[in-house]
Protein backbone atom coordinates (compact mmCIF):
# COMPACT_ATOMS: atom_id res chain seq x y z
CA UNK A 1 0.00 0.00 0.00
CA UNK A 2 1.17 3.29 -1.34
CA UNK A 3 -0.31 6.70 0.74
CA UNK A 4 0.56 9.58 -1.36
CA UNK A 5 -1.01 12.75 0.58
CA UNK A 6 -2.55 15.12 -1.89
CA UNK A 7 -4.01 17.80 0.24
CA UNK A 8 -3.16 18.24 3.77
CA UNK A 9 -5.48 21.71 4.41
CA UNK A 10 -8.32 22.77 5.89
CA UNK A 11 -11.31 24.93 3.58
CA UNK A 12 -8.57 27.62 2.58
CA UNK A 13 -5.12 25.92 2.38
CA UNK A 14 -1.98 27.23 3.27
CA UNK A 15 -0.40 29.42 1.53
CA UNK A 16 -4.51 31.01 1.92
CA UNK A 17 -5.55 33.16 -1.11
CA UNK A 18 -4.61 36.67 -0.16
CA UNK A 19 -2.64 36.14 3.18
CA UNK A 20 0.53 37.18 4.22
CA UNK A 21 0.41 36.22 7.58
CA UNK A 22 3.61 34.86 8.91
CA UNK A 23 2.66 31.39 8.18
CA UNK A 24 1.67 31.72 4.86
CA UNK A 25 4.71 33.64 4.03
CA UNK A 26 6.77 30.69 5.32
CA UNK A 27 5.13 28.70 3.41
CA UNK A 28 5.89 30.32 0.08
CA UNK A 29 9.56 30.74 1.56
CA UNK A 30 9.81 27.23 1.73
CA UNK A 31 7.76 26.16 -1.60
CA UNK A 32 5.47 24.06 0.31
CA UNK A 33 1.93 23.85 0.35
CA UNK A 34 -1.17 22.27 2.10
CA UNK A 35 -4.07 22.15 -0.16
CA UNK A 36 -7.38 20.86 0.23
CA UNK A 37 -7.82 17.24 1.83
CA UNK A 38 -7.14 14.35 -0.53
CA UNK A 39 -5.61 11.03 -0.01
CA UNK A 40 -4.86 8.49 -2.92
CA UNK A 41 -4.09 5.32 -2.15
CA UNK A 42 -2.48 2.93 -3.97
CA UNK A 43 -2.33 -0.90 -4.41
CA UNK A 44 1.08 -2.25 -5.51
CA UNK A 45 -0.30 -5.89 -5.86
CA UNK A 46 -3.07 -5.16 -8.43
CA UNK A 47 -2.28 -1.78 -10.08
CA UNK A 48 -4.91 -0.31 -8.63
CA UNK A 49 -5.44 3.06 -6.95
CA UNK A 50 -8.35 4.72 -4.32
CA UNK A 51 -8.48 8.41 -4.00
CA UNK A 52 -10.06 9.68 -0.49
CA UNK A 53 -12.07 12.57 -0.63
CA UNK A 54 -12.53 14.95 -4.15
CA UNK A 55 -10.67 18.20 -3.34
CA UNK A 56 -11.48 21.43 -5.09
CA UNK A 57 -7.44 20.90 -5.71
CA UNK A 58 -7.73 18.30 -7.90
CA UNK A 59 -6.21 18.83 -11.17
CA UNK A 60 -3.19 20.61 -8.96
CA UNK A 61 -2.32 17.85 -7.16
CA UNK A 62 -2.84 15.15 -9.75
CA UNK A 63 -0.15 17.64 -12.32
CA UNK A 64 1.95 18.06 -8.96
CA UNK A 65 2.12 14.06 -7.86
CA UNK A 66 3.70 11.49 -9.74
CA UNK A 67 0.04 9.14 -9.28
CA UNK A 68 -2.20 7.11 -11.45
CA UNK A 69 -5.80 8.29 -11.78
CA UNK A 70 -7.83 6.45 -9.43
CA UNK A 71 -9.56 3.60 -10.27
CA UNK A 72 -12.36 4.16 -7.31
CA UNK A 73 -12.89 6.92 -4.91
CA UNK A 74 -14.36 7.54 -1.13
CA UNK A 75 -16.62 10.63 -0.02
CA UNK A 76 -16.41 10.85 3.54
CA UNK A 77 -18.92 13.76 3.78
CA UNK A 78 -20.57 16.75 1.64
CA UNK A 79 -18.49 19.95 2.63
CA UNK A 80 -17.13 21.23 -0.61
CA UNK A 81 -13.65 20.58 0.33
CA UNK A 82 -13.91 17.42 0.90
CA UNK A 83 -16.71 16.71 -2.76
CA UNK A 84 -16.43 19.44 -4.90
CA UNK A 85 -13.27 18.39 -6.86
CA UNK A 86 -15.25 15.43 -7.97
CA UNK A 87 -16.25 17.48 -11.42
CA UNK A 88 -12.71 16.87 -12.45
CA UNK A 89 -13.53 13.40 -13.20
CA UNK A 90 -15.37 14.27 -16.49
CA UNK A 91 -13.41 13.50 -19.46
CA UNK A 92 -10.42 12.47 -17.22
CA UNK A 93 -12.24 8.53 -16.24
CA UNK A 94 -14.66 6.43 -17.65
CA UNK A 95 -17.10 4.24 -15.00
CA UNK A 96 -15.32 5.74 -12.08
CA UNK A 97 -17.24 3.72 -9.13
CA UNK A 98 -17.60 6.30 -5.96
CA UNK A 99 -18.38 4.61 -2.45
CA UNK A 100 -20.50 6.64 0.58
CA UNK A 101 -22.09 6.40 3.18
CA UNK A 102 -25.73 5.49 2.99
CA UNK A 103 -27.03 6.54 6.37
CA UNK A 104 -30.05 9.39 6.43
CA UNK A 105 -28.33 12.98 7.70
CA UNK A 106 -30.97 14.40 9.48
CA UNK A 107 -29.69 17.69 9.05
CA UNK A 108 -29.96 17.18 4.81
CA UNK A 109 -32.76 13.98 4.72
CA UNK A 110 -30.34 12.78 2.46
CA UNK A 111 -27.07 10.13 2.80
CA UNK A 112 -24.05 11.57 1.40
CA UNK A 113 -24.53 8.68 -1.29
CA UNK A 114 -28.01 10.42 -2.38
CA UNK A 115 -26.19 13.94 -1.95
CA UNK A 116 -23.47 12.66 -4.21
CA UNK A 117 -26.10 11.19 -6.88
CA UNK A 118 -28.20 14.42 -6.54
CA UNK A 119 -25.25 16.99 -7.15
CA UNK A 120 -23.48 15.10 -9.57
CA UNK A 121 -26.51 13.42 -12.04
CA UNK A 122 -24.82 15.33 -14.72
CA UNK A 123 -21.84 12.53 -14.60
CA UNK A 124 -24.11 9.69 -14.37
CA UNK A 125 -22.26 8.16 -17.28
CA UNK A 126 -19.00 8.70 -16.17
CA UNK A 127 -19.55 7.67 -12.37
CA UNK A 128 -21.36 4.73 -10.41
CA UNK A 129 -22.69 6.11 -6.60
CA UNK A 130 -22.33 2.59 -4.58
CA UNK A 131 -23.90 3.58 -1.21
CA UNK A 132 -22.36 1.69 1.54
CA UNK A 133 -23.37 0.98 5.66
CA UNK A 134 -20.99 1.99 8.07
CA UNK A 135 -18.96 -0.43 9.30
CA UNK A 136 -19.83 -2.82 7.22
CA UNK A 137 -16.06 -3.78 4.80
CA UNK A 138 -16.58 -3.63 1.26
CA UNK A 139 -13.93 -4.63 -1.59
CA UNK A 140 -12.28 -1.76 -3.79
CA UNK A 141 -9.00 -1.52 -5.71
CA UNK A 142 -8.19 -5.39 -3.96
CA UNK A 143 -8.77 -3.28 -0.10
CA UNK A 144 -10.73 -3.99 2.28
CA UNK A 145 -12.68 -0.41 3.39
CA UNK A 146 -15.04 0.61 6.29
CA UNK A 147 -16.56 3.83 6.78
CA UNK A 148 -17.05 4.80 10.58
CA UNK A 149 -19.02 7.27 12.01
CA UNK A 150 -17.01 10.49 13.77
CA UNK A 151 -18.24 13.41 15.12
CA UNK A 152 -18.77 17.05 12.74
CA UNK A 153 -21.78 18.81 13.48
CA UNK A 154 -24.14 19.59 12.01
CA UNK A 155 -23.65 16.94 9.19
CA UNK A 156 -22.84 13.41 9.22
CA UNK A 157 -19.63 12.56 9.10
CA UNK A 158 -16.76 9.38 8.60
CA UNK A 159 -13.64 8.33 8.98
CA UNK A 160 -12.23 5.52 6.80
CA UNK A 161 -10.44 2.16 7.41
CA UNK A 162 -8.36 0.78 4.55
CA UNK A 163 -6.56 -2.73 4.74
CA UNK A 164 -4.80 -4.61 2.37
CA UNK A 165 -6.00 -8.28 2.91
CA UNK A 166 -3.01 -9.76 1.74
CA UNK A 167 -0.35 -7.91 3.42
CA UNK A 168 -2.45 -6.92 6.93
CA UNK A 169 -1.01 -2.89 5.86
CA UNK A 170 -3.75 -0.58 7.81
CA UNK A 171 -4.41 2.77 7.39
CA UNK A 172 -6.86 4.92 9.47
CA UNK A 173 -8.17 8.23 8.95
CA UNK A 174 -10.47 10.04 11.26
CA UNK A 175 -12.10 12.18 8.86
CA UNK A 176 -13.21 15.87 9.71
CA UNK A 177 -14.13 14.80 13.59
CA UNK A 178 -14.03 16.28 16.97
CA UNK A 179 -12.10 14.49 19.72
CA UNK A 180 -15.78 12.31 20.74
CA UNK A 181 -14.97 9.49 18.30
CA UNK A 182 -17.85 7.04 18.94
CA UNK A 183 -16.15 3.82 20.60
CA UNK A 184 -17.12 1.54 18.04
CA UNK A 185 -15.43 3.75 15.15
CA UNK A 186 -12.26 3.53 17.59
CA UNK A 187 -12.72 -0.40 17.63
CA UNK A 188 -12.62 -0.14 13.98
CA UNK A 189 -9.94 2.69 13.44
CA UNK A 190 -7.23 1.35 16.09
CA UNK A 191 -3.96 -0.44 15.69
CA UNK A 192 -3.38 1.25 12.52
CA UNK A 193 0.44 1.52 10.04
CA UNK A 194 -0.16 4.83 9.47
CA UNK A 195 -3.18 7.27 11.30
CA UNK A 196 -4.50 10.64 9.53
CA UNK A 197 -5.94 12.74 12.09
CA UNK A 198 -7.78 16.15 11.54
CA UNK A 199 -5.55 18.35 13.79
CA UNK A 200 -6.99 22.22 12.58
CA UNK A 201 -5.26 24.08 14.54
CA UNK A 202 -2.96 23.94 18.00
CA UNK A 203 -5.55 24.13 21.48
CA UNK A 204 -3.60 27.55 22.51
CA UNK A 205 -5.75 28.80 19.55
CA UNK A 206 -9.48 27.65 21.34
CA UNK A 207 -9.43 30.97 23.22
CA UNK A 208 -10.03 32.57 19.79
CA UNK A 209 -13.31 30.04 18.85
CA UNK A 210 -16.74 31.76 20.40
CA UNK A 211 -17.72 29.20 22.05
CA UNK A 212 -13.85 27.96 23.30
CA UNK A 213 -11.92 24.70 23.16
CA UNK A 214 -14.21 21.26 24.23
CA UNK A 215 -13.00 17.94 25.76
CA UNK A 216 -10.31 19.03 27.74
CA UNK A 217 -7.57 16.27 28.91
CA UNK A 218 -6.35 15.60 32.11
CA UNK A 219 -3.94 18.18 32.11
CA UNK A 220 -7.18 20.52 31.16
CA UNK A 221 -5.75 21.20 27.40
CA UNK A 222 -9.04 21.51 24.59
CA UNK A 223 -8.86 18.15 22.23
CA UNK A 224 -11.42 20.21 20.66
CA UNK A 225 -11.85 23.50 18.77
CA UNK A 226 -14.80 24.21 18.90
CA UNK A 227 -17.48 21.64 18.06
CA UNK A 228 -16.16 20.18 14.61
CA UNK A 229 -12.30 19.69 14.51
CA UNK A 230 -9.50 18.25 16.97
CA UNK A 231 -7.13 20.16 18.10
CA UNK A 232 -3.48 19.56 17.89
CA UNK A 233 -3.24 17.94 20.90
CA UNK A 234 -6.60 15.73 20.44
CA UNK A 235 -5.66 14.31 17.72
CA UNK A 236 -2.59 13.44 19.19
CA UNK A 237 -4.36 12.15 22.24
CA UNK A 238 -6.72 10.20 19.89
CA UNK A 239 -3.34 8.43 18.13
CA UNK A 240 -1.67 7.16 21.89
CA UNK A 241 -5.47 6.31 21.82
CA UNK A 242 -5.49 4.07 18.97
CA UNK A 243 -2.17 2.71 18.91
CA UNK A 244 -1.36 4.05 15.90
CA UNK A 245 2.18 2.93 14.72
CA UNK A 246 2.86 6.37 12.65
CA UNK A 247 0.48 9.66 12.88
CA UNK A 248 0.50 12.60 10.53
CA UNK A 249 -1.60 15.44 11.18
CA UNK A 250 -3.89 16.86 8.41
CA UNK A 251 -6.71 19.18 7.86
CA UNK A 252 -4.64 21.88 8.92
CA UNK A 253 -5.20 25.44 9.02
CA UNK A 254 -2.80 28.08 8.52
CA UNK A 255 -3.40 30.07 11.72
CA UNK A 256 -1.28 27.60 13.42
CA UNK A 257 1.75 30.43 14.29
CA UNK A 258 4.57 30.36 11.92
CA UNK A 259 6.83 28.85 14.67
CA UNK A 260 4.90 25.71 14.74
CA UNK A 261 3.12 25.15 11.51
CA UNK A 262 6.22 22.45 9.98
CA UNK A 263 6.87 21.03 13.04
CA UNK A 264 6.67 16.92 13.09
CA UNK A 265 3.81 15.26 12.84
CA UNK A 266 2.30 17.98 11.21
CA UNK A 267 1.99 17.05 7.32
CA UNK A 268 2.40 18.56 3.76
CA UNK A 269 1.14 17.98 0.56
CA UNK A 270 3.05 15.41 -1.22
CA UNK A 271 4.27 13.13 1.06
CA UNK A 272 4.53 9.34 0.51
CA UNK A 273 4.73 6.40 2.67
CA UNK A 274 5.08 2.04 1.68
CA UNK A 275 2.85 0.51 4.74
Amino acid sequence: MRVTLLGTGDTTGTPTVGCDCDTCERARERGVSRSRFSVHVANERTGESLLVDFSPDFRQQFLAADVPLPDAGLVTHIHFDHLDGLGNVYRLVDGLPVHAPNETDPATDESVAETIRDKYDYLEDRIGVHARDPFEPFETCGFEVRFVPVDHPPLLCYGVVIEDPETGAKLSLTGDTSYDVPEASREALADPDLLLADAIVPASLCEHHPIGGRHAGPDGVPRTFGTKHMTREGALALADDLDADRTRLVHLAHFYPADEAFEEPLAVDGEVYEL
